[in-house]
């Protein structure tokens, strides 16, 4: 029921914010958002970095260490990221779609309003992560859920309360 209220609220303060008259678009400029594709990952820390709406495609990052970075609306699309340190990474707003996360370290993160889509979280740890408004498959909440726990650092949120963990 969580998860429906919780859909139901970010549909709602999506259309509010859509504008009713159409604007020009915009393209982003080069510099403003890097991309790292499968043969950019060489480097496998990037611990405490700014890494805001960075894009990861493709990108073979098993292992990498990113706790402590800020990847605010960063994307990891079909990205390998099997055993990775996130712990403490704030990925607000953020998008992994077909990525694999199974046995990551996810613990203290923060995923507030990110599209988790046809992601794997297989064996990763989310103790203390924060799932608020965040969208993932079902099944994949059933499974974290049978770990979950632990409250997030930052924002004081349940882990089980933010996936909608049956009690």
């Amino acid at each position: 029921m969580r998860v429906i209220q919780r859909f139901f609220t970010l549909l709602i303060a999506l259309l509010i914010l859509i504008p009713i008259a159409p604007f020009p678009a915009q393209a982003a400029s080069s510099a403003a958002i890097r991309a790292y594709d499968d043969a950019e990952t060489t480097t496998q820390d990037y611990s405490g970095q700014n890494l805001v709406r960075e894009e990861f495609g493709s990108a073979k990052l098993k292992g990498a260490n990113f706790s402590g970075a800020d990847l605010q609306g960063a994307v990891f699309n079909s990205s390998d990221l099997t055993s990775a340190n996130l712990h403490g990474v704030n990925f607000s707003n953020g998008i992994a779609y077909l990525t694999t996360l199974a046995g990551a370290d996810l613990s203290d993160a923060i995923f507030t309003s990110a599209m988790l889509l046809k992601s794997s979280f297989r064996d990763a740890n989310v103790t203390g992560a924060d799932f608020s408004f965040a969208l993932l498959d079902r099944t994949q909440v059933l499974q974290l859920c049978k770990a979950a726990s632990g409250t997030n650092s930052v924002t004081g949120v349940n882990t089980r309360e933010s996936l909608g963990c049956p009690p």
